[in-house]
C-alpha cells in the first residue's frame, strides 16, 4: 500500500512538472511573434513610420510589441504607452457606454432618441412619421441617416459644433443630415448617426462625451492611455503618434481633432483596446468581469443588422467573420493618416489590437500580413461536430459559377469552383481577411451549406437548375441576395 501511494506520488508530481514545464515553455514561445512577423522590415518596405501590436490568448494579454517612431520628423520611438488616433473603433466604444448608462437607469435605449435632443432635433420625414429611431438603431447603423464618415481639422482650423456638423455645415457635406430609409428596413454606415447619439447623450447628462467614457469605462477598466479629450483641449496625452500621408511625412501638425467624438475621436494603444476586448469577453462568459455585466456583453456583440449589412453588425461591432471556426467581435478603425483594427473571439479570449500611423496604402499591407500571420501561428482552431454530407455531382453542377458578391454585398465577384472534387469559394473579401483564397463549401447534413471563415448559413435556391439566391442565416436572422450570374 505504501508502495502504491509512494509510486502515485512520483507519477503526479512529474505529471505537474510535465504540465508547468509545458506552460511555462507556451509562455516564453510568444517572443518568436517578433521574428516572425519580420515587422521593421514591412516598415521599411511600405513607408510606414510605426506599428503597434498586442496578442492576447485565453483572456490575458501575451504579446505586446511596438515598432517604428511616433513621427517621421523626430527619433522618439512608439512605446506600448503611445497612444493612436482610433477612429471608427470610437462606435462600439460609446454604443457600449450607452448601456452601461441605461443599466444605471439614466437614459432608456429603446426610446426615441429625439426626446433626449435639446440644441437640435431630427429633421421631418417621410420616413420617420411613423417610425421614430430608437437609440439602438443608430448603433447598428439600421437608423436609415446620411453622413457616413468626415474630414479631420487641426490646430488653426475653425472647429464646427456637432450641431452644425449635423446642419452639414461641413467640408463632404452641403446640407442637413437626412433619412434615407424607414429606421429598421435596411442598413446604411452613419457616423452622423453616432453625432446624434453624442449630442443626446451631452443634452441629456450635461457632461461631455469624454468626461462620461472616462467615468463609465476607461477609469474603471484602468485604461490609463485612452482618451475622447482631443488635441485642442486640456487634458490630452502627450505620448501620441503622429498621422502620416502616402510618403510617410507628417500631415500638418500630425494630431487630428475630431469635434464628432462619438463617431471617430477616441484616441487609445493596443494596450487598453485588449483589456477592453477581454473584459467584454469574461463578461460574455460571466466570470472576471468587473465593470461590464454578461447581459450587456450579449446585447453589445449580438448580431442584431442583417439586410445589407455587410455579413452582419452588432452594436458598434462588426460580426461578419469566421476565422478558425471561431466566431469574432471586431472593428476597423481609418481615418486620414492613421488606423488599426480590433479583432476578438466570442469564446476562449483569444485575439489582436494593431494601430499604425501611416495612410491606407502604407499601413494596410502590414496590417493584413500581421493578421493573417497572427492567425496562422497562434493556431487559434476551434473544433465543430457538424454532421457533414457529400455534395452530389448535380447540385455541384448547379453551384459552380461566376456570380456578383452574395456573401457581403460590395459588388465584387465571387466564384464558387471546385477543386479536387471538393467546392470552394473565391472572394476578394475573403482573400483579404484570411490570406488565402481558399474557403470550402460544406455541405451539412440539414440541407444546409457553411463556408469556412465566414459565419452565415447558407441555403441555395435555383431556377432552371442555376443557383438563383442565397438565404443567408444568423441566429434568428434571415435576408435573401440573389446570386447573378457573370
Amino acid at each position: 500500500m505504501k508502495r502504491t501511494l509512494y509510486l502515485l506520488i512520483i507519477i503526479l508530481s512529474i505529471w505537474s512538472c510535465q504540465v508547468r514545464n509545458k506552460a511555462l515553455s507556451k509562455k516564453r514561445d510568444y517572443s518568436f511573434l517578433t521574428d516572425s512577423l519580420d515587422i521593421e522590415q514591412q516598415l521599411q518596405k511600405y513607408k510606414l513610420p510605426g506599428f503597434s501590436v498586442v496578442v492576447f490568448e485565453n483572456y490575458k494579454i501575451v504579446y505586446s510589441h511596438q515598432f517604428g517612431l511616433k513621427s517621421s520628423n523626430a527619433k522618439e520611438k512608439i512605446d506600448e504607452n503611445t497612444a493612436f488616433s482610433t477612429a471608427s473603433i470610437s462606435k462600439p466604444i460609446t454604443a457600449l457606454l450607452c448601456y452601461l448608462l441605461e443599466e444605471k437607469g439614466l437614459i432608456n435605449l429603446d426610446d426615441p432618441i429625439d426626446k433626449y435632443l435639446k440644441r437640435w432635433h431630427l429633421p421631418k420625414s417621410k420616413f420617420t412619421e411613423n417610425n421614430s429611431p430608437t437609440w439602438k438603431q443608430f448603433f447598428n447603423h439600421t437608423a436609415g441617416t446620411s453622413q457616413g464618415g468626415f474630414a479631420d481639422y487641426y490646430e488653426g482650423d475653425t472647429i464646427p459644433t456637432i450641431k452644425q456638423s449635423l446642419l452639414g455645415q461641413i467640408p463632404r457635406y452641403d446640407k442637413e443630415i437626412e433619412f434615407l430609409f424607414t429606421p429598421g428596413t435596411s442598413f446604411e454606415y452613419s457616423g452622423g448617426g453616432y453625432v446624434i447619439v453624442q449630442m443626446a447623450l451631452e443634452d441629456t447628462l450635461n457632461q461631455s462625451m469624454a468626461e462620461l467614457a472616462q467615468t463609465y469605462i476607461f477609469s474603471p477598466l484602468g485604461m490609463k492611455n485612452t482618451t475622447m479629450i482631443q488635441p485642442n483641449e486640456k487634458g490630452f496625452p502627450s505620448n501620441v503618434a503622429l498621422v502620416h500621408d502616402n510618403d510617410g511625412k507628417v500631415i500638418r501638425t500630425g494630431l487630428p481633432i475630431t469635434p464628432q467624438v462619438s463617431a471617430s475621436g477616441m484616441w487609445s494603444t493596443p494596450t487598453d483596446l485588449a483589456k477592453l476586448s477581454i473584459e467584454i469577453q469574461n463578461a460574455l462568459r460571466n466570470k472576471n468581469n468587473k465593470v461590464i455585466s454578461h447581459r450587456i456583453a450579449k446585447k453589445v456583440t449580438e448580431v442584431t443588422a442583417f439586410k445589407n449589412a455587410v455579413g452582419g453588425w452588432s452594436y458598434g461591432w462588426q460580426k461578419s467573420f469566421g476565422y478558425h471556426n471561431y466566431d469574432w467581435f471586431s472593428c476597423n478603425g481609418s481615418n486620414t493618416g492613421v488606423g488599426g483594427n480590433i479583432l476578438a473571439t466570442m469564446t476562449d479570449g483569444n485575439g489582436m489590437v494593431y494601430l499604425a500611423n501611416g495612410e491606407k496604402p502604407n499601413r494596410f499591407p502590414v496590417m493584413n500580413h500581421t493578421r493573417t500571420k497572427i492567425l496562422t501561428l497562434m493556431d487559434w482552431n476551434k473544433t465543430t461536430n457538424e454532421a457533414l454530407q457529400e455534395i452530389p455531382l448535380s447540385l455541384k453542377k448547379q453551384l459552380i459559377g461566376t456570380y456578383d458578391d452574395f456573401l457581403y454585398g460590395q459588388g465584387m465577384e465571387t466564384k464558387i469552383v471546385e477543386k479536387n472534387n471538393r467546392l470552394y469559394v473565391e472572394s476578394m473579401l475573403l482573400d483579404f481577411f484570411k490570406g488565402k483564397n481558399n474557403s470550402e463549401l460544406l455541405y451539412l447534413k440539414d440541407g444546409t451549406f457553411r463556408i469556412v471563415d465566414y459565419p452565415n448559413a447558407l441555403q441555395f435556391n435555383f431556377i432552371n437548375g442555376k443557383a438563383s439566391s442565397a438565404i443567408l442565416t444568423r441566429d434568428s436572422l434571415k435576408t435573401e441576395v440573389q446570386m447573378t450570374k457573370k
